[in-house]
């Protein structure tokens, strides 16, 4: 069973977002913001007024046979995007309800999705997901919690007993239904269990850095039986790959997430630089704020935001698989929130540091962003071994057939073109030289393919963008694509002499290949086009 469908028209979209934010100025204002973030209440009154029959956030989530508005990848994004803009901890509160759903539909039969996505769709469940343990984070297949099968007089199982706990479960206090993972005989499984069934309790609420309007305990299951047919797909053994079905969407929710938190503190920040006198003129009016602190986020944000826009449309459009695409996404876009969070932070000076601003708790809240849903190094592990993986397979035709389109695009064409062509020369010489057995090096191949691949998804957009959207596109695709070229070749030329065992002639080889002051070259106009962005965000 596929996620979703290709999601909602643009007009019911729209209808939504605007929703969203009637209600979040209504109950989500700062007032309660802070007083929710300075007490750690998770706002139950509020999210069931989101799930009631007036509103049906959740409906977003499922498909239209079980009730659902059948909502799309890009939906998501977007409203991950538009809820991390307001509070970070009720968006997640959201995105726990996503996880806990998506099991059940695409692991479930049709029955089991009949009758728990319609009762989640009709009576507005707050639902979680419960995968993490306490010695257990991404390493999943390598649970703790044991399903033990009960059977009747002739051998047939009649049910499961449950064994276990769970960590750092959002909604794990307050949700009426759980979809957890546990291992059966056959492997491990998903298992739809009720918060009324005997032996299911929680901890105590998890006292959090940020997020801390979210509900976060453990989920304590002692001996807990359920029916045969809570199984979901009534077969043992299918519940990592139905966990990996679901990441390309989950994964974008929270690159929507960074994406979103990270704009929202830009800008508060640019909004302050307009208001803040130094020295007689305002702050935005001085290249130390705005080409240290709001320029180069401003790119990479929109880059992130160009990447996710084009994985959203994959998905819709049906393609599956797109594993590496979902953790390119999330590493890129929360790596480029916290960055934008911690530069606002720093941008408003003293006020920064207050409650006041808020910005000090948009930081605080998108720090999550890098962890949960895969830390960022899992994402890096993912990427790296999959790009690494076509590259060699295809013999570096991965990279170097989209170059050959990017070459003919406008501003950063040329630089992302040449990136491309480099980054696979790159992949094909350390696997020769066996450097991706380094995780460090493995690791810095991925954060260069996540550079590459979101230059190109910019400079496809700020191509195919009209005015006024333009004036702020082309600078963005022109910089990031041209630190994508100067990336890849600094980089390169390190990772080629990190080890002395290396081979001294292939490394010299490789370093010819990245000809940096080609790549630096890219750079040629680099103050003119950050003045260009600054006056773009002004407007």
């Amino acid at each position: 069973m596929t996620r979703h469908g290709s999601g909602l028209d643009d007009e019911t979209l729209g209808f939504v977002l605007d929703t969203l934010k009637r209600v979040t100025e209504r109950r989500l204002g700062k007032a309660t913001r802070l007083a929710l973030d300075d007490s750690e209440e998770f706002p139950i009154d509020l999210v069931k007024e989101m799930l009631g029959p007036e509103i049906g956030l959740h409906l977003l989530f499922l498909p239209e046979d079980v009730g659902g508005l059948g909502g799309g990848a890009r939906d998501l994004f977007r409203v991950s995007e538009e809820m991390a803009r307001v509070d970070l901890g009720v968006a997640t509160a959201f995105l726990a309800i996503a996880l806990g759903i998506d099991p059940i539909l695409v692991g479930g039969t049709d029955t089991q999705r009949a009758h728990w996505l319609g009762r989640i769709a009709e009576e507005g469940w707050i639902v979680a997901y419960g995968v993490t343990e306490p010695a257990v984070g991404s390493d999943v297949a390598t649970i703790g919690t044991v399903a033990e099968p009960i059977r009747n007089g002739c051998g047939d199982v009649t049910g499961y007993k449950l064994s276990g706990t769970k960590q750092f479960i959002t909604n794990g206090g307050v949700a009426r239904l759980y979809t957890i993972l546990a291992r059966a005989p056959g492997g491990p499984s998903f298992f739809v269990v009720e918060r009324d069934r005997s032996g299911v309790s929680v901890g105590a609420p998890e006292h959090k850095h940020g997020i801390r309007a979210s509900n976060t305990t453990q989920v304590i299951l002692d001996g807990v039986e359920v029916p045969a047919d809570h199984l979901l797909g009534l077969e043992e053994g299918h519940g990592l790959e139905q966990a990996k079905q679901v990441f390309g969407y989950t994964r974008l929710m929270v690159a929507g997430f960074g994406v979103g938190a990270g704009e929202e503190a830009l800008s508060r920040t640019i909004e302050y630089g307009h208001d803040r006198l130094q020295f007689g003129e305002p702050l935005y009016a001085k290249q130390g704020f705005t080409h240290k602190l709001i320029v180069p986020h401003a790119v990479r944000l929109e880059a992130a935001r160009a990447y996710c826009e084009e994985v959203a449309a994959r998905l819709d459009g049906g393609e599956v698989g797109l594993q590496a695409e979902g953790s390119v996404a999330k590493y890129f876009a929360t790596e480029a929130g916290n960055a934008a969070a911690d530069a606002a932070l720093q941008g408003h000076g003293g006020y920064g540091y207050t409650r006041e601003y808020e910005v000090e708790k948009i930081r605080r809240d998108v720090r999550i962003t890098t962890i949960y849903e895969g830390t960022s190094e899992i994402q890096q592990s993912i990427i790296g071994t999959h790009r690494w993986r076509a590259v060699v397979r295809t013999k570096g035709g991965f990279y170097r057939e989209p170059a050959a389109e990017l070459r003919s695009l406008g501003p950063g064409g040329e630089a992302a073109s040449w990136a491309a062509e480099a980054l696979a020369d790159l992949i094909l010489a350390a696997h020769a030289m066996r450097l991706p057995r380094e995780q460090w090096a493995l690791f810095e191949i991925a954060r260069l393919v996540a550079e590459v691949e979101t230059a190109s998804a910019l400079v496809r957009k700020a191509d195919a963008a009209a005015p006024p959207v333009r004036e702020l596109l082309e600078p963005c695709a022109q910089l990031h694509a041209a630190g994508a070229a100067r990336e890849v070749a600094v980089t390169g030329q390190r990772l080629a002499r990190a080890r002395d065992s290396f081979d001294a002639a292939a490394a010299t080889e490789l370093c010819g290949r990245l000809d940096l002051s080609r790549a630096l070259a890219f750079g040629a106009g680099e103050l003119d086009e950050m003045d260009r962005v600054a006056a773009a965000l002004a407007k």
